[in-house]
């Protein structure tokens, strides 16, 4: 079978999630990956795809210049974001280098998950027709403050870029009319662990049922 190629012959469940920047999608993840379900992270894949002396980092410096490596090699990835998020014609570009890698990255990791359903996490799931590897889409969801002010603490960016950020991502309202099921995590981790909980005992009943139908 081609390496980008999903194997539906598998049986699996999948699980897309995803939801806007500082809306806890990882830490919803990590919650499913503590009860035994595999995660595929598009964007640690991502992440993999620009590591230090990669072919596609390379790449990257010839086209926005040596400023963006640092000492000891790798790329300085917030000086890369301010650019991107400021700049939409290199938004593109870097996509359409990323994406066809960070695709057959999924495909790949789907291919080879074991679990009894898998989890596929994309910030852009939908934008990038990802979501039609899921058989269901899962979205976590927060007000706009919340993201704001949660990726403000995490990655000490500006409020101006942050905006930025949303306003390209796909709108709130959109993201939720795509949604199977939806996870508000504007409360504090506790409530956060009883959705998912609650969600994997049902994803754990549709994998069951879609093994014995197919």
């Amino acid at each position: 079978m081609p390496d980008n190629q999903l194997n539906r012959n598998e049986k699996k469940l999948i699980i897309g999630l995803t939801g806007g920047i500082g809306s806890g999608k990882t830490a919803a993840s990590d919650l499913f990956a503590e009860l035994g379900i595999d995660v595929i992270d598009a964007d640690v894949l991502a992440r993999k795809a620009l590591h230090r002396n990669s072919p596609l980092l390379s790449k990257v410096f010839d086209h926005f210049g040596e400023q963006l490596k640092l000492t000891d090699g790798s790329l300085d990835r917030a000086a890369l974001r301010s650019i991107i998020f400021n700049n939409p014609t290199d938004k593109k570009w870097l996509e359409n280098l990323i994406h066809p890698w960070v695709n057959k990255a999924v495909i790949n990791a789907l291919n080879e998950a074991t679990s009894t359903y898998i989890l596929l996490s994309s910030p852009l799931l939908i934008e990038s027709g990802q979501e039609k590897l899921a058989d269901r889409l899962l979205v976590i969801d927060v007000p706009e403050a919340i993201q704001i002010n949660r990726t403000i603490s995490r990655d000490n960016n500006t409020p101006d870029l942050v905006k930025k950020i949303i306003g390209q991502q796909i709108k709130r309202e959109a993201r939720l009319s795509h949604a199977d099921d939806i996870i508000d995590n504007s409360g504090d981790l506790n409530h956060l662990q009883k959705q998912v909980n609650s969600l994997h005992a049902q994803y754990l009943r549709l994998a069951q049922t879609k093994t014995n139908q197919e």
